[in-house]
């Protein structure tokens, strides 16, 4: 295990760094890496929300690693997928979810990632709002 930088490059890349990487249509034959989670949040206009695994566990989030460029560091991105059911009542996609039992499918290169970067099923996921600190609306006099 190693530490990383989320996103690329932003020098390379006309000054935007990039988190993600859409899945779809692309092969990822080298540089595979996992990042784990026991959540992953996401913005809906002004709501926060916090998405977890029904049953609690933690699972890892599929992502390639870059190797250092100049003064930038070892990095990694995000590949995503469409959202399940639960998800895609708040946003379009997310990170790909690798369970712990494909840990070394997806790192042994021996299944084709489009075996493994699928939306998940639904009912898998159990998403929360986070809730912001309680805010005065009015002075109290």
């Amino acid at each position: 295990m190693i530490e990383a930088v989320w996103g690329s490059n932003p020098r390379f890349s006309d000054g935007v760094n990039y988190e993600f990487i859409r899945s779809e249509g692309r092969t990822f034959p080298t540089n595979r890496c996992l990042v784990p989670a026991s959540e992953f949040h996401i913005r809906n206009g002004d709501g926060k929300f916090r998405v977890r695994l029904e049953d609690g566990n933690f699972f890892y989030l599929a992502a390639i690693w870059e190797p250092p460029m100049g003064d930038w560091p070892v990095s990694y991105r995000i590949l995503t997928v469409d959202a399940n059911p639960e998800v895609m009542r708040y946003q379009e996609r997310h990170g790909a979810i690798i369970q712990r039992r494909q840990v070394m499918q997806w790192l042994d290169y021996k299944v084709p990632g489009s075996g493994l970067l699928v939306t998940p099923p639904a009912h898998l996921f159990l998403v929360e709002e986070i809730m912001s600190r309680p805010r005065q609306v009015s002075l109290a006099l």
